[in-house]
């Protein structure tokens, strides 16, 4: 609002009405400065009656401003306690955030979040092009930092984070009780440092300790690559701010290399932004369907339908598993309610909620959740997830737990880590004898086999570079060997075939 400037001679202006001028007995007009004074003495008259009720008086008597809301009574009173009477220095600022931080954590949301300045800052990195860290998706549940699932290419997943994977403890520091972007914090770091992680992977199994060098984490989304049959398979990572830009652009590149169906995978996809999951979905469906609904608080559902613009015109199947979340689950079901589209993997995560995320007038952000969203045909699959048309499980050598390359497992050495190294070396086709955890005179001659095929020295020590060399075995298995992939592209094929 502009200031109202007072113009220097404006009681110049005003007229003017000399005593010789006024008739005997009549009433005399005031001139301007008589007036402004006496106005001002009634305002301090005013002042010192209403100082004096609030002094000595009811205190009732003066109600001025908005009126308190009792609600709060309670939380001004911990809080002045607290400035007044705690032993220590306290930290204002670190005193209301922790105040914000108890009303949003009492929601028992785990997808609702208090973020102060800097870990705004990191919040809106996460949809920028790139950012520095180990490259995975995490989220609070029942009080533990827990893996959704690791980006594709990145440090975590090339160090073997896996979906569902508790971190207990970061650099040897619990991190049991934080909430998620408390947590990010302390994972995240400049490239070329390292991180040490404390995974807990199941119930049963002891924690164990897997140490991560942080790398710039680019947010390149989409990968392409032909299958056989002219089958394009095309991965999604995540539903990012080019997502959908990157999409046309592998569609367009699998065209010009002759696609006739397309497999597209959302595995360990966690999820992203709502506007890159509506725009990738209106990629399937026909116009005039119905993408998803959302629904508010005390408001009916509004529905998203789908528009006119580019369409994929081969036939598609979609791979999902636990780790598809958020938006990777808008998109499955658009395309297997609304289009019909085959869904093939595992069960999908369960996260039915909308997040907006408020910044606040000191940088801070609020992301609390705001609506859920249901399926077009209206179900909501919040916790429950989406279940595949065609189930396909992983085997199970890809649930094995990470080696840590820091150990020195030799003959005598009896240990669960020699047990999975066992299971691994199975699993590539090099028998290490009994799978029992001890590691005999025939694990030895196994693991001099990996050193040789990898062109190590052959001491029969797994540890260092040959732990690695194992473990990059058994993941180029995987990705060879996708029985989920493999299926999918099956069933375009027979779909081609009719």
């Amino acid at each position: 609002m502009d200031e109202q400037k007072n113009n220097p001679n404006e009681q110049d202006e005003q007229p003017k009405l000399d005593q010789h001028d006024a008739p005997a007995g009549k009433y005399i007009r005031l001139k301007p400065f008589v007036f402004i004074m006496l106005i001002f003495v009634l305002i301090l008259s005013t002042t010192g009656i209403t100082m004096f009720a609030l002094t000595f008086g009811d205190e009732k008597v003066v109600d001025v401003g908005a009126p308190e809301r009792r609600e709060f009574q309670k939380l001004y009173q911990a809080y002045d306690e607290l400035k007044a009477g705690y032993y220590a220095d306290i930290n204002q600022e670190t005193l209301v955030n922790g105040a914000i931080n108890g009303m949003i954590d009492s929601l028992g949301d785990p997808y609702s979040d208090y973020m102060n300045q800097e870990e705004a800052a990191q919040f809106h990195e996460n949809i920028s092009s790139s950012f520095q860290g180990i490259g995975a998706e995490i989220q609070e549940r029942n009080g533990y930092i827990s893996v959704v699932s690791p980006i594709k290419n990145s440090p975590a997943e090339k160090a073997g984070i896996l979906t569902n994977d508790k971190i207990m403890a970061v650099d040897g520091e619990s991190i049991q009780g934080m909430g998620a972007s408390e947590a990010v914090l302390l994972i995240r770091g400049e490239k070329g440092t390292s991180v040490t992680l404390t995974i807990q992977r199941g119930e049963l199994t002891e924690p164990m300790e897997i140490t991560i060098v942080r790398d710039e984490i680019p947010i390149e989304t989409v990968y392409a690559d032909m299958l056989e049959e002219k089958v394009a398979h095309i991965q999604i990572t995540s539903f990012s701010e080019n997502t959908y830009d990157e999409l046309l652009s592998a569609i367009s590149e699998m065209e010009e290399a002759g696609m006739k169906a397309l497999v597209l995978d959302v595995r360990q996809n966690p999820g992203g932004l709502l506007t890159s999951a509506i725009d990738i979905s209106n990629l399937f469906i026909e116009d005039g369907m119905p993408l998803f609904q959302t629904k508010e608080k005390g408001k009916d559902a509004d529905i998203y339908v789908a528009t006119n613009g580019t369409k994929v015109k081969v036939p598609v199947s979609l791979l999902i598993d636990g780790g598809s979340a958020s938006a990777s689950e808008i998109l499955a079901a658009a395309m297997s309610e609304s289009a019909g589209i085959k869904l093939v993997g595992l069960n999908t995560f369960g996260k039915g909620t909308v997040q907006t995320a408020n910044e606040l007038t000191d940088g801070s952000n609020m992301k609390f959740t705001t609506a859920k969203w249901l399926t077009p045909e209206g179900n909501w699959i919040h916790e429950k997830g989406i279940a595949p048309d065609v189930k396909v499980e992983y085997p199970s050598y890809t649930q094995l737990p990470y080696l840590d390359a820091s150990l020195q497992m030799k003959n005598g050495v009896l240990s669960d880590q020699v047990k999975s190294a066992e299971e691994m070396l199975t699993a590539i086709g090099i028998d290490p004898g009994k799978i029992d955890g001890l590691f005999d005179n025939q694990t030895e001659t196994a693991v001099k086999q990996v050193q040789k095929e990898a062109k190590l020295e052959e001491t029969g020590i797994l540890t260092g570079e040959t732990t690695y060399a194992l473990m990059d075995r058994l993941r180029l298995k995987i990705e060879k060997e996708d029985p989920q992939l493999l299926k999918a592209k099956n069933l375009i094929l027979e779909e081609l075939a009719k």
